[in-house]
Protein backbone atom coordinates (compact mmCIF):
# COMPACT_ATOMS: atom_id res chain seq x y z
CA UNK A 1 0.00 0.00 0.00
CA UNK A 2 1.61 3.10 -0.95
CA UNK A 3 0.44 4.79 2.55
CA UNK A 4 0.08 3.10 6.00
CA UNK A 5 -3.23 2.31 6.68
CA UNK A 6 -5.43 4.00 9.50
CA UNK A 7 -8.76 1.86 9.24
CA UNK A 8 -8.30 -2.07 9.09
CA UNK A 9 -12.03 -3.83 8.13
CA UNK A 10 -11.72 -7.09 9.88
CA UNK A 11 -13.70 -9.83 8.13
CA UNK A 12 -13.67 -13.44 9.54
CA UNK A 13 -14.90 -15.91 6.32
CA UNK A 14 -16.44 -19.33 6.47
CA UNK A 15 -17.81 -20.63 3.69
CA UNK A 16 -19.23 -17.72 2.13
CA UNK A 17 -18.11 -18.65 -1.76
CA UNK A 18 -21.79 -16.66 -2.65
CA UNK A 19 -21.22 -13.65 -1.03
CA UNK A 20 -17.84 -12.78 -1.68
CA UNK A 21 -17.90 -11.58 -5.04
CA UNK A 22 -20.69 -8.97 -3.72
CA UNK A 23 -18.91 -8.13 -0.49
CA UNK A 24 -15.71 -7.30 -2.09
CA UNK A 25 -17.55 -5.20 -4.34
CA UNK A 26 -19.05 -3.48 -1.75
CA UNK A 27 -16.10 -2.71 -0.07
CA UNK A 28 -14.20 -1.24 -3.76
CA UNK A 29 -16.84 1.08 -3.58
CA UNK A 30 -16.59 1.94 0.47
CA UNK A 31 -12.96 2.20 0.58
CA UNK A 32 -12.32 6.07 -1.35
CA UNK A 33 -15.17 7.21 0.25
CA UNK A 34 -13.55 6.93 3.52
CA UNK A 35 -11.71 9.75 5.20
CA UNK A 36 -8.33 7.73 5.96
CA UNK A 37 -6.34 4.91 4.35
CA UNK A 38 -7.61 1.90 4.85
CA UNK A 39 -6.76 -2.00 4.61
CA UNK A 40 -9.18 -4.86 4.65
CA UNK A 41 -8.04 -8.00 6.28
CA UNK A 42 -9.88 -11.06 5.51
CA UNK A 43 -9.57 -14.45 7.39
CA UNK A 44 -10.79 -17.63 6.07
CA UNK A 45 -11.64 -19.63 9.14
CA UNK A 46 -11.17 -23.54 7.09
CA UNK A 47 -13.79 -22.69 4.59
CA UNK A 48 -14.81 -25.72 2.34
CA UNK A 49 -15.94 -24.27 -0.57
CA UNK A 50 -13.53 -22.13 -3.05
CA UNK A 51 -13.84 -18.68 -0.31
CA UNK A 52 -9.86 -18.85 0.08
CA UNK A 53 -9.44 -18.91 -3.65
CA UNK A 54 -12.04 -16.38 -4.57
CA UNK A 55 -9.87 -14.25 -1.74
CA UNK A 56 -6.36 -15.02 -2.86
CA UNK A 57 -7.21 -13.91 -6.75
CA UNK A 58 -9.35 -11.19 -5.32
CA UNK A 59 -5.82 -10.06 -3.55
CA UNK A 60 -3.92 -10.34 -6.54
CA UNK A 61 -5.49 -6.39 -8.21
CA UNK A 62 -6.28 -5.05 -4.86
CA UNK A 63 -3.20 -4.07 -2.66
CA UNK A 64 -5.38 -3.14 0.17
CA UNK A 65 -6.85 -6.49 0.51
CA UNK A 66 -4.55 -8.68 2.98
CA UNK A 67 -5.83 -12.83 3.18
CA UNK A 68 -4.62 -14.97 5.74
CA UNK A 69 -5.91 -19.02 5.77
CA UNK A 70 -6.26 -20.99 9.00
CA UNK A 71 -5.54 -24.57 9.00
CA UNK A 72 -8.93 -25.54 10.20
CA UNK A 73 -12.00 -24.02 11.61
CA UNK A 74 -11.09 -22.46 15.11
CA UNK A 75 -14.20 -20.45 15.25
CA UNK A 76 -15.51 -16.59 14.62
CA UNK A 77 -13.54 -15.84 17.57
CA UNK A 78 -10.35 -17.46 16.78
CA UNK A 79 -10.47 -15.83 13.42
CA UNK A 80 -11.18 -12.25 14.79
CA UNK A 81 -8.53 -12.59 17.27
CA UNK A 82 -6.12 -13.27 14.03
CA UNK A 83 -7.35 -10.62 12.23
CA UNK A 84 -6.49 -8.50 14.83
CA UNK A 85 -2.98 -9.79 14.95
CA UNK A 86 -2.58 -9.16 11.91
CA UNK A 87 -3.94 -6.00 11.18
CA UNK A 88 -1.79 -3.03 11.32
CA UNK A 89 -4.27 0.47 11.82
CA UNK A 90 -4.86 2.20 14.75
CA UNK A 91 -8.87 1.84 14.71
CA UNK A 92 -10.36 -1.55 13.40
CA UNK A 93 -13.99 -2.47 12.42
CA UNK A 94 -15.15 -5.88 12.69
CA UNK A 95 -17.38 -6.65 9.62
CA UNK A 96 -19.41 -10.38 9.04
CA UNK A 97 -18.62 -11.54 5.27
CA UNK A 98 -22.40 -12.76 4.83
CA UNK A 99 -23.81 -9.51 3.97
CA UNK A 100 -26.38 -8.98 6.49
CA UNK A 101 -24.34 -6.20 7.81
CA UNK A 102 -24.43 -3.38 5.61
CA UNK A 103 -20.75 -2.10 4.94
CA UNK A 104 -22.08 0.97 4.03
CA UNK A 105 -22.69 1.86 7.28
CA UNK A 106 -19.20 1.73 8.43
CA UNK A 107 -18.34 5.50 7.83
CA UNK A 108 -21.50 6.22 10.23
CA UNK A 109 -19.11 4.12 13.09
CA UNK A 110 -16.07 5.99 12.13
CA UNK A 111 -17.67 9.20 12.75
CA UNK A 112 -19.06 8.46 16.01
CA UNK A 113 -15.72 7.35 16.94
CA UNK A 114 -14.02 10.44 15.84
CA UNK A 115 -16.42 12.21 18.16
CA UNK A 116 -14.31 10.90 21.32
CA UNK A 117 -15.86 7.32 22.02
CA UNK A 118 -12.97 4.05 21.81
CA UNK A 119 -15.84 1.53 20.96
CA UNK A 120 -19.42 1.48 18.61
CA UNK A 121 -21.03 -0.81 18.66
CA UNK A 122 -23.65 -1.60 15.33
CA UNK A 123 -27.14 -1.89 16.78
CA UNK A 124 -29.46 -4.23 14.03
CA UNK A 125 -32.70 -2.36 15.50
CA UNK A 126 -34.82 -4.09 12.90
CA UNK A 127 -33.27 -7.76 12.38
CA UNK A 128 -33.99 -9.73 8.83
CA UNK A 129 -34.14 -12.92 11.38
CA UNK A 130 -36.59 -15.63 12.27
CA UNK A 131 -38.26 -14.46 15.11
CA UNK A 132 -38.20 -17.75 17.24
CA UNK A 133 -34.63 -19.12 16.52
CA UNK A 134 -33.15 -16.05 16.48
CA UNK A 135 -34.61 -12.50 17.10
CA UNK A 136 -36.52 -14.35 20.53
CA UNK A 137 -33.26 -15.79 21.86
CA UNK A 138 -30.89 -12.45 20.91
CA UNK A 139 -33.41 -10.34 23.05
CA UNK A 140 -33.09 -12.43 25.51
CA UNK A 141 -29.33 -12.88 25.96
CA UNK A 142 -29.04 -9.05 25.14
CA UNK A 143 -31.15 -7.85 28.12
CA UNK A 144 -29.50 -10.67 30.37
CA UNK A 145 -25.65 -9.49 29.13
CA UNK A 146 -26.47 -5.94 29.88
CA UNK A 147 -28.30 -6.83 33.32
CA UNK A 148 -25.13 -8.78 34.29
CA UNK A 149 -22.27 -6.47 33.22
CA UNK A 150 -23.60 -3.21 33.04
CA UNK A 151 -22.82 -2.16 30.02
CA UNK A 152 -26.21 -1.41 28.22
CA UNK A 153 -26.40 -2.02 24.53
CA UNK A 154 -29.15 -3.25 22.92
CA UNK A 155 -27.17 -5.55 20.58
CA UNK A 156 -24.19 -7.72 22.40
CA UNK A 157 -24.25 -9.97 19.41
CA UNK A 158 -23.73 -7.92 16.27
CA UNK A 159 -20.25 -8.19 14.78
CA UNK A 160 -20.33 -4.88 13.27
CA UNK A 161 -18.54 -3.09 15.46
CA UNK A 162 -15.47 -0.37 15.78
CA UNK A 163 -12.99 -0.25 17.88
CA UNK A 164 -9.40 1.69 19.03
CA UNK A 165 -7.02 -0.81 18.66
CA UNK A 166 -5.82 0.39 22.41
CA UNK A 167 -9.15 -1.03 23.52
CA UNK A 168 -8.36 -4.89 22.15
CA UNK A 169 -5.02 -4.91 22.87
CA UNK A 170 -4.53 -6.35 26.52
CA UNK A 171 -7.15 -9.24 25.90
CA UNK A 172 -6.83 -12.33 24.81
CA UNK A 173 -10.28 -13.63 23.05
CA UNK A 174 -11.48 -17.02 24.18
CA UNK A 175 -14.46 -19.48 23.55
CA UNK A 176 -17.01 -17.17 21.64
CA UNK A 177 -16.06 -13.69 23.51
CA UNK A 178 -15.83 -11.83 20.71
CA UNK A 179 -19.38 -10.42 21.29
CA UNK A 180 -18.53 -9.27 24.66
CA UNK A 181 -15.26 -6.90 23.77
CA UNK A 182 -17.31 -3.49 24.66
CA UNK A 183 -17.77 -5.08 28.22
CA UNK A 184 -14.45 -5.59 29.02
CA UNK A 185 -13.56 -2.21 27.04
CA UNK A 186 -16.45 -0.70 29.34
CA UNK A 187 -14.89 -2.10 32.53
CA UNK A 188 -11.34 -0.80 31.68
CA UNK A 189 -12.77 2.57 31.29
CA UNK A 190 -13.18 2.89 27.89
CA UNK A 191 -15.83 4.71 26.08
CA UNK A 192 -18.33 2.56 24.26
CA UNK A 193 -21.92 3.71 22.90
CA UNK A 194 -24.10 2.14 19.83
CA UNK A 195 -25.66 3.62 16.29
CA UNK A 196 -28.50 1.86 14.75
CA UNK A 197 -27.14 -0.12 11.70
CA UNK A 198 -29.03 -1.97 8.97
CA UNK A 199 -29.40 -5.75 8.39
CA UNK A 200 -30.63 -7.44 5.83
CA UNK A 201 -31.85 -11.52 5.18
CA UNK A 202 -29.18 -14.08 4.33
CA UNK A 203 -29.25 -13.97 0.46
CA UNK A 204 -26.29 -17.11 0.06
CA UNK A 205 -25.17 -20.03 2.15
CA UNK A 206 -26.23 -20.93 5.97
CA UNK A 207 -26.21 -19.23 8.99
CA UNK A 208 -23.26 -20.87 11.36
CA UNK A 209 -25.85 -19.47 14.37
CA UNK A 210 -29.04 -21.16 16.10
CA UNK A 211 -30.52 -22.34 19.28
CA UNK A 212 -27.93 -24.95 19.87
CA UNK A 213 -25.19 -21.78 20.34
CA UNK A 214 -27.47 -20.37 23.08
CA UNK A 215 -25.95 -22.07 26.06
CA UNK A 216 -22.86 -21.44 24.83
CA UNK A 217 -23.72 -17.57 25.09
CA UNK A 218 -24.54 -18.39 28.78
CA UNK A 219 -21.95 -20.39 29.46
CA UNK A 220 -19.12 -17.39 28.02
CA UNK A 221 -21.42 -14.57 30.07
CA UNK A 222 -21.14 -16.43 33.39
CA UNK A 223 -17.18 -16.19 32.64
CA UNK A 224 -17.88 -12.62 31.88
CA UNK A 225 -18.96 -12.07 34.86
CA UNK A 226 -16.50 -13.68 36.71
CA UNK A 227 -13.54 -12.85 35.18
CA UNK A 228 -14.56 -9.14 35.83
CA UNK A 229 -15.92 -8.80 39.10
CA UNK A 230 -14.00 -11.89 41.02
CA UNK A 231 -11.01 -12.43 39.03
CA UNK A 232 -8.61 -11.07 41.95
CA UNK A 233 -11.21 -11.81 44.59
CA UNK A 234 -12.49 -15.66 43.90
CA UNK A 235 -13.91 -16.59 47.15
CA UNK A 236 -16.41 -14.09 47.02
CA UNK A 237 -17.67 -16.31 44.23
CA UNK A 238 -17.05 -19.69 45.94
CA UNK A 239 -18.05 -18.19 49.16
CA UNK A 240 -21.52 -17.21 48.44
CA UNK A 241 -22.72 -20.57 46.97
CA UNK A 242 -20.89 -22.13 49.64
CA UNK A 243 -22.57 -20.36 52.29
CA UNK A 244 -26.28 -20.77 50.70
CA UNK A 245 -25.26 -24.25 50.59
CA UNK A 246 -24.03 -24.71 54.31
CA UNK A 247 -27.26 -22.44 55.15
CA UNK A 248 -29.85 -24.96 53.11
CA UNK A 249 -27.99 -28.04 54.51
CA UNK A 250 -28.25 -26.47 58.19
CA UNK A 251 -31.83 -25.55 57.79
CA UNK A 252 -32.82 -29.21 56.51
CA UNK A 253 -30.61 -30.52 59.57
CA UNK A 254 -33.33 -28.38 61.70
CA UNK A 255 -35.96 -29.30 60.00
CA UNK A 256 -35.03 -33.14 60.19
CA UNK A 257 -34.24 -32.75 63.89
CA UNK A 258 -37.78 -31.16 64.46
CA UNK A 259 -39.91 -33.64 62.43
CA UNK A 260 -37.89 -36.68 64.51
CA UNK A 261 -38.45 -35.15 67.81
CA UNK A 262 -42.13 -34.23 66.94
CA UNK A 263 -42.69 -38.12 66.02
CA UNK A 264 -40.17 -40.16 68.31
CA UNK A 265 -40.50 -37.44 71.20
CA UNK A 266 -44.03 -35.93 71.39
CA UNK A 267 -45.55 -39.13 69.61
CA UNK A 268 -46.84 -37.22 66.79
CA UNK A 269 -47.42 -39.18 63.47
CA UNK A 270 -47.46 -36.24 61.15
CA UNK A 271 -44.46 -35.77 58.96
CA UNK A 272 -43.55 -32.49 57.16
CA UNK A 273 -41.16 -33.92 54.05
CA UNK A 274 -41.71 -37.06 52.11
CA UNK A 275 -40.30 -38.57 50.79
CA UNK A 276 -36.92 -38.47 52.28
CA UNK A 277 -35.22 -40.02 49.50
CA UNK A 278 -36.39 -37.06 46.56
CA UNK A 279 -35.34 -34.82 49.28
CA UNK A 280 -31.62 -36.53 49.48
CA UNK A 281 -31.82 -36.64 45.74
CA UNK A 282 -32.12 -33.49 44.81
CA UNK A 283 -29.58 -31.79 47.45
CA UNK A 284 -27.00 -34.49 46.04
CA UNK A 285 -27.76 -33.38 42.24
CA UNK A 286 -27.54 -29.89 43.12
CA UNK A 287 -24.36 -29.91 44.96
CA UNK A 288 -22.65 -31.84 42.08
CA UNK A 289 -24.59 -29.23 39.41
CA UNK A 290 -22.66 -26.28 41.85
CA UNK A 291 -19.15 -28.60 42.06
CA UNK A 292 -19.29 -29.15 38.32
CA UNK A 293 -19.68 -25.40 37.73
CA UNK A 294 -17.50 -24.44 39.58
CA UNK A 295 -14.53 -26.91 38.36
CA UNK A 296 -15.78 -25.64 34.81
CA UNK A 297 -14.79 -21.59 35.73
CA UNK A 298 -11.46 -23.14 36.86
CA UNK A 299 -11.01 -25.14 34.03
CA UNK A 300 -11.49 -22.10 31.81
CA UNK A 301 -8.90 -20.03 34.12
CA UNK A 302 -6.65 -22.67 34.11
CA UNK A 303 -6.61 -22.79 30.28
CA UNK A 304 -6.10 -19.15 29.88
CA UNK A 305 -3.23 -19.38 31.84
CA UNK A 306 -1.91 -21.81 29.83
CA UNK A 307 -1.88 -20.00 26.77
CA UNK A 308 -1.15 -16.78 27.87
CA UNK A 309 2.13 -17.92 29.93
CA UNK A 310 3.04 -19.54 26.53
CA UNK A 311 2.28 -17.28 24.40
CA UNK A 312 0.44 -19.39 22.55
CA UNK A 313 -2.81 -18.30 20.28
CA UNK A 314 -5.75 -19.98 19.45
CA UNK A 315 -5.15 -20.24 15.81
CA UNK A 316 -2.77 -21.47 13.48
CA UNK A 317 -2.19 -19.70 10.33
CA UNK A 318 -1.47 -21.39 7.11
CA UNK A 319 -1.13 -19.21 4.16
CA UNK A 320 -0.56 -15.14 4.09
CA UNK A 321 -1.35 -13.31 0.57
CA UNK A 322 -0.12 -9.98 0.48
CA UNK A 323 2.07 -9.77 3.99
CA UNK A 324 5.05 -9.11 4.75
CA UNK A 325 7.48 -12.01 5.36
CA UNK A 326 6.27 -13.17 8.41
CA UNK A 327 6.53 -17.10 9.92
CA UNK A 328 2.93 -18.72 9.18
CA UNK A 329 3.44 -20.86 11.57
CA UNK A 330 4.17 -18.29 14.34
CA UNK A 331 0.59 -18.95 15.89
CA UNK A 332 1.85 -22.73 17.34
Amino acid sequence: MPTAPEISIIVPVCDEEGSLPRLLEALDTLLPSLPQPAEIVMIDDGSRDGSFALMRDAATTRPSLRVARLRRNFGQTAALAAAIDLSRAPVLVALDADLQNDPADIPALLARLEKGYDVVSGWRRIRKDRALTRRLPSWAANRLTSLLSGVRLHDHGCTLKAYRRWVLEPYGLYGEMHRFIPIFASWAGARVTEVEVRHHPRRTGRSKYGLGRTYKVVLDLLTLVFLGGFRTKPIYFFGAPALSLCAAGGLAALVFAAQFVNQHVLGSPDTWVQPVTLLLLAVFLTTIGVYMLLMGLLAELLMRTYFESQKKKTYLVGELVNFPAVDADEGR
